[in-house]
C-alpha cells in the first residue's frame, strides 16, 4: 500500500510510461530531485519499481515483450517512419539493416527502390528485399534467436565487418534522456555498434514510445548519431541535446510517401 500521495503519483506517470527519469519526475510532480529520490527508495525496496541510471522503469518492461506484439506496437507510427526513411533512400544505396520490427517496416517501404545493397541479420528483411528490382541482399549468418529470425553472435558480426555502406539503419530499444541509445539485450547492442563502424551515417528510427526512455544495455552516445527519425518531437531538454550532439531530428508526418531525395544528416 503506498505510503502517501506522491507516492501514488510516481507510480501513475511510471505505468503510463512504462519508465521514468528522475527529471520528468520532478517536472510532474513540481518538488526537487532530493524529495522524488526519497519517495522512490521504499518504491524501490517494494519491487513496484526498479531502479535504471538515472530513473525508474517498470518490472514487466525490463525485458522485451514478445516480437508479435512488438510488431503491432505503434505499428502506424512505425510505418510513418518507415516511409520517411525510404523517402531518403535512393535506388542503388548501401545499408545496413538489423532485424527490429520498426526496420521490418522500412523494408517493406523499400520495396519499390532498385538497385540496393542490403546487409542484415534478419532473415524476415533478406525475404522482403532480395527477390526484387535487382537488390542484392547479404545476409549474415550466426545463431539464429527463435524470437524474430535475426542472427547474432561473433559469426554475425564477423560477417558484417567486411562490408563499407552508406546507411546503417537501426531500430533501437530507447534513448534516453541523455541522447544514449539502448537496448534490452546485449547482442543487439553488439550489433548495432558493429554497423555503426561499417557506415558513413548512422540513421536511428524510434517511435514516441521508446524516446527519452531507458534500456539495460549502452549501445552508443548522441555524438555517434546522425539522424533521429520518429513520429513526435522529443522533450526539450533531450532535443536540445541531440541538437548539441549535431544529430539532425526528422518529425515523420502523417503523409509522408516514398520518392523524394536523401538529406545530408551530420
Amino acid at each position: 500500500m503506498m505510503r502517501n500521495q506522491r507516492q501514488a503519483e510516481i507510480m501513475r506517470v511510471a505505468r503510463e510510461r512504462g519508465s521514468a527519469s528522475i527529471s520528468e519526475l520532478t517536472t510532474v510532480l513540481g518538488v526537487s530531485d532530493e524529495t522524488i529520490r526519497r519517495n522512490l527508495k521504499p518504491l524501490i525496496a517494494s519491487g513496484l519499481v526498479l531502479k535504471v541510471h538515472g530513473g525508474i522503469v517498470l518490472p514487466d518492461r525490463v525485458e522485451e515483450p514478445p516480437y508479435q506484439r512488438r510488431m503491432q506496437a505503434n505499428k502506424a507510427a512505425k510505418q510513418r517512419i518507415a516511409a520517411e526513411v525510404a523517402r531518403r533512400i535512393r535506388d542503388g544505396d548501401s545499408l545496413i539493416l538489423d532485424g527490429g520490427t520498426s526496420n521490418i517496416c522500412v523494408a517493406i517501404a523499400l520495396r519499390a527502390h532498385s538497385g540496393l545493397l542490403v546487409v542484415t541479420n534478419s532473415a524476415e528483411i533478406a525475404c522482403i528485399l532480395g527477390t526484387r528490382n535487382g537488390n542484392r541482399v547479404f545476409l549474415a549468418g550466426g545463431e539464429l534467436r527463435a524470437d524474430d529470425a535475426a542472427a547474432f553472435g561473433e559469426a554475425t558480426l564477423a560477417f558484417v565487418r567486411q562490408f563499407h555502406v552508406k546507411y546503417a539503419i537501426l531500430s533501437v530499444s530507447a534513448i534516453s534522456g541523455k541522447g544514449e541509445v539502448m537496448y534490452f539485450q546485449l547482442c543487439d547492442a553488439d550489433f548495432a555498434r558493429t554497423a555503426r563502424a561499417q557506415a558513413d551515417q548512422l540513421v536511428l528510427i524510434a517511435d514516441h514510445s521508446k524516446i527519452g526512455k531507458e534500456a539495460v544495455v549502452r549501445a552508443c552516445s548522441a555524438e555517434d548519431v546522425d539522424l533521429l527519425v520518429t513520429d513526435a518531437p522529443p522533450a526539450r531538454e533531450l532535443l536540445q541535446r541531440l541538437e548539441a550532439a549535431s544529430v539532425a531530428v526528422v518529425v515523420a508526418a502523417a503523409e509522408s510517401t516514398a520518392g523524394a531525395e536523401p538529406p545530408a544528416p551530420g
